[in-house]
């Protein structure tokens, strides 16, 4: 949480709360309301309202969060790992305690359901402020921009979002479905979540140790004890810079050695945790076997050296 988003994150709660207040007191923001209610801008350009019944869809909860879900789980499978979906989740998790709690704490009723000209139609039961589409169109869109990878995406993802964000308010107004003000506590409704997902990462890098251990160990208990795997007869095929699988003829398990340079193992104690090291002989070095069948010494092969031969030299003996 670095001190610019401190600085954004407190300034978009003051705005919050201006909005708020200036609904609450029925000051010039419900003016401005009513007179955009009463333009109508759905009769004023009917020819693009067709398009634009489509277009909202972008703003609705259910088929953003499946859009936007089936390209995180594909991002979870390429990196192993569950961090975007528990963005997301978390992301829509605040944005329904939040937006929820306000809209059914104020109650306030849409253009559709106002009852007289001029009020702030607040605590009559209704559910429209803030505005759920512009809100959700945040949220969804921008946890895409929160997650990329390099500074570039970030700011391309970012505009396209707030750009589909804008469109999707201001559809909600040609609608006559949401006043302007609600539209105008969605997007900071939204934003608010967004900044505040960097102090939900602690909380998030717990929750994903602690998913991924168990998911590991359910694919082990699926998956069964380990079989050991055939000895191969020989290794003829196996290039250099390829795990080869070498037999340990004592209890039959397949163990890996990995690859080193020119194409030969290396022995890595950690591949042999339970058996020691033993030194390898060639064949030129084995001591050969006699036709009984047992070993000779290993000398038995060099000629025998003579005895000592002793002269005697006026009166000592003196070997040669």
């Amino acid at each position: 949480m670095t001190r610019t988003r401190h600085w954004l994150f407190g300034g978009t709660v003051a705005v919050y709360a201006a909005i708020v207040l200036g609904v609450l007191t029925t000051s010039w923001l419900v003016t401005l309301d009513w007179q955009v209610m009463l333009f109508r801008p759905y009769k004023q350009w009917p020819d693009i309202h067709a398009f634009l019944d489509y277009f909202v869809v972008l703003g609705q909860r259910g088929p953003t969060a499946v859009a936007v879900g089936a390209w995180l789980v594909w991002r979870c499978w390429r990196q192993k790992n569950l961090h975007p979906m528990l963005v997301l989740g978390v992301a829509l998790l605040m944005l329904n305690v939040t937006v929820g709690a306000a809209k059914i704490g104020m109650g306030r009723l849409g253009p559709h359901y106002a009852t007289a000209i001029g009020t702030n139609e607040m605590w009559l039961g209704g559910d429209i402020f803030p505005s759920g589409h512009t809100a959700n169109a945040v949220v969804t869109w921008g946890v895409l921009s929160y997650l990329a990878t390099t500074p570039l995406r970030r700011r391309i993802l970012s505009v396209i979002a707030a750009l589909g964000a804008l469109g999707v308010g201001m559809t909600t107004v040609y609608l006559g479905t949401h006043w302007v003000s609600d539209v105008l506590l969605g997007w900071a409704a939204g934003l608010l979540v967004l900044l505040a997902l960097p102090w939900c990462e602690p909380g998030m890098a717990w929750a994903e140790a602690r998913l991924m251990a168990a998911l590991w160990r359910l694919r082990d208990r699926l998956g069964g004890a380990a079989q050991p795997l055939p000895v191969p007869a020989s290794p003829a095929g196996v290039t250099a810079g390829v795990s080869r699988q070498r037999a340990v003829a004592e209890d039959g398990v397949l163990v890996r050695e990995p690859a080193v340079a020119g194409g030969r193992q290396g022995r890595s104690p950690d591949t042999w945790p339970h058996h020691p090291a033993r030194p390898h002989t060639t064949r030129s070095e084995r001591t050969p076997v006699t036709p009984s069948g047992s070993r000779r010494p290993p000398h038995a092969d060099r000629a025998p050296r003579t005895a000592p031969v002793t002269t005697t030299v006026r009166g000592r003996s003196q070997g040669s």
